[in-house]
C-alpha cells in the first residue's frame, strides 16, 4: 500500500485539516493516510486542549487511517528539529509521502531554497550573528539574514509565514538525510494559521477555534468550522472533563516551581540559558495569571513560543540529559488506527516490528518515560479519579475505530 504520511497536531480537528487531508490523498492517490501527532504538548509549547486520544479519534473519523506519536522530546522543539524528527519517523514508517500544507503551494521553491542556502551558509551564519548582537532573537536573526539573501535572489522561498517555515524544514530534513520520502505541498486555504479572529467561512485557524473556546464561547459557536465528528468528541471530552486545557491551568504549578527552586537548580531544565531563571523567577513573585506573567518576561529576544517551550520543560522536569542528540526514533508507538491502518502496521512487522510499541508498560525507554511524565502533567489539573483513568489509559492498547 502507498501512505501518504502527514505531520499534525490537530488542536482541534478542524475543516482546514478536512481539507489538507483530503487534497494529499487526492495529489497523491495514495491508498492511506498515515499522521505523525505531537501527544498532549504541543511544538510551541502549548497544552493541548484537549489529550491525545481525543485528538487521535478525531483524527480517525475525519478519514486518517493510522496515527503515530511524535514523543514529547521531539515534538516540544523548535522548527527544524521538530520538522526532522517527524520525518524520519514518516520514514522509518515507509511512507511515500510527507504532505504539508503551505502559504507558497509549489513545492520547487522549497527545493531551491534549500540549495541556496547550502550555498550561502557562512552568509546566513555571519549575518545572522550580526543580529543577534544587536539583541535579536535566534528566529528573527536567521529571518533578518534569510532576508538580505533574499534582496539579491529575489525567487527565493518566502519565509516569514510559519508554514512555509515548517514546510521548509520538512525539505530539508528530507535533503540532509537524502531520504526516498518525497515531498508534496498542498496550498492553504481559508485563514491563516495565526489568524485569532473567526472569519465568515466554514475554515478557521485552531488559533481561533481555542480563543473562542477558551474565552467562554460555546462549543456551538465554532460548530461550523469543525466535521461533526470533531465536533462530538470535544463535547464529549468537556462533558467528562469539564474544561479544555489551558496555559492558565498550570500556571499556579509553574508558579510554585520557579519559588520553590533555586536558581542553580533550575539552570539545569533544557533551554533555560543566560540567566533567564532569574527573570522568571522576580517575574513570578509579582504575577497572579499566566498572562501577567508573560507579558512580563516577553522581550526581543525571548519570543512567547521559546519562553512556552521553556516552561513547559520546567513543569515536565526536562533537563539538558533528557533530550537526544540522534532523532532517529527509538520506537514507533501507535495512538490509533482504522482497519486498512491495522492491515499498514501488519505489513511492516516484519522489517519495522523490533521498533513497534505492543506494551508501554513494560518498556524502559527513557524517551517513552517522559512521554508517560507529560501526560500525567497534563492531566494533573483534572479531579483526581479523572486523573487515575488518564494514568491508566497511557499504558492501554491504541485507539481502534469499528
Amino acid at each position: 500500500m502507498k501512505a501518504a504520511g502527514l505531520v499534525v497536531e490537530y488542536n482541534p480537528f478542524h475543516n482546514g485539516h478536512q481539507y489538507h487531508l483530503d487534497q494529499s490523498l487526492a495529489y497523491t492517490k495514495a491508498d492511506l493516510a498515515v499522521g505523525v501527532m505531537s501527544g498532549n504538548f504541543l511544538q510551541r509549547g502549548e497544552p493541548a486542549i484537549v489529550n491525545k486520544w481525543a485528538r487521535t479519534r478525531m483524527a480517525l473519523e475525519a478519514g486518517v487511517d493510522l496515527i503515530v506519536e511524535l514523543p514529547f522530546v521531539h515534538a516540544v522543539q523548535k522548527a527544524e528539529y521538530f520538522a526532522e524528527a517527524a520525518v524520519l519517523l514518516l520514514e522509518e514508517l515507509q511512507c511515500d509521502w510527507v504532505c504539508f500544507g503551505s502559504e507558497q503551494g509549489n513545492i520547487q521553491p522549497f527545493m531551491d531554497t534549500y540549495d541556496l542556502l547550502d550555498e550561502h551558509a557562512d552568509f546566513i551564519n555571519n549575518h545572522a550573528k550580526h543580529f543577534m548582537d544587536e539583541g535579536h532573537s535566534y528566529p528573527k536573526a536567521m529571518a533578518l539574514a534569510y532576508g538580505e539573501l533574499k534582496h539579491t535572489h529575489p525567487h527565493m522561498l518566502t519565509l516569514d509565514q510559519p508554514n512555509n517555515i515548517l514546510g521548509f524544514h520538512y525539505v530539508s530534513a528530507i535533503l540532509k538525510n537524502k531520504l526516498s520520502i518525497q515531498p508534496v505541498t498542498i496550498q492553504r486555504t481559508g485563514s491563516g494559521y495565526h489568524d485569532a479572529d473567526l472569519p465568515k467561512n466554514s475554515i478557521a485557524s485552531a488559533t481561533a477555534i481555542r480563543k473562542e473556546l477558551t474565552s467562554e464561547g460555546r462549543l456551538e459557536d465554532v460548530a461550523r468550522f469543525l466535521p461533526r465528528t470533531s465536533y462530538e468528541i470535544l463535547s464529549d471530552y468537556h462533558e467528562e472533563m469539564n474544561t479544555w486545557h489551558t496555559w492558565e491551568m498550570y500556571w499556579p504549578y509553574v508558579k510554585l516551581k520557579l519559588l520553590t527552586t533555586s536558581p542553580d537548580r533550575l539552570k539545569d531544565i533544557y533551554e533555560m540559558k543566560e540567566g533567564l531563571e532569574n527573570r522568571l523567577i522576580s517575574a513570578a513573585q509579582t504575577s497572579a495569571t499566566f498572562l501577567d506573567f508573560m507579558n512580563k518576561v516577553k522581550t526581543k529576544r525571548y519570543t512567547w513560543t521559546r519562553l512556552q517551550r521553556l516552561l513547559t520543560y520546567l513543569l515536565v522536569n526536562i533537563t539538558n540529559d533528557c533530550i537526544p542528540q540522534d532523532l532517529k526514533p527509538t520506537y514507533i508507538r501507535v495512538l490509533g488506527f482504522s482497519q486498512k491502518g491495522r492491515e499498514y502496521i501488519q505489513s511492516l512487522k516484519k522489517e519495522k516490528g523490533h521498533l513497534l510499541l505492543t506494551r508501554p508498560a513494560a518498556s524502559n525507554d527513557p524517551i517513552l518515560a517522559i512521554e508517560q511524565r507529560s501526560a500525567n502533567v497534563h492531566a494533573s489539573v483534572l479531579p483526581p479519579e479523572l486523573w487515575q483513568h488518564v494514568q491508566k489509559r497511557e499504558y492501554q492498547p491504541p485507539v481502534i475505530l469499528p
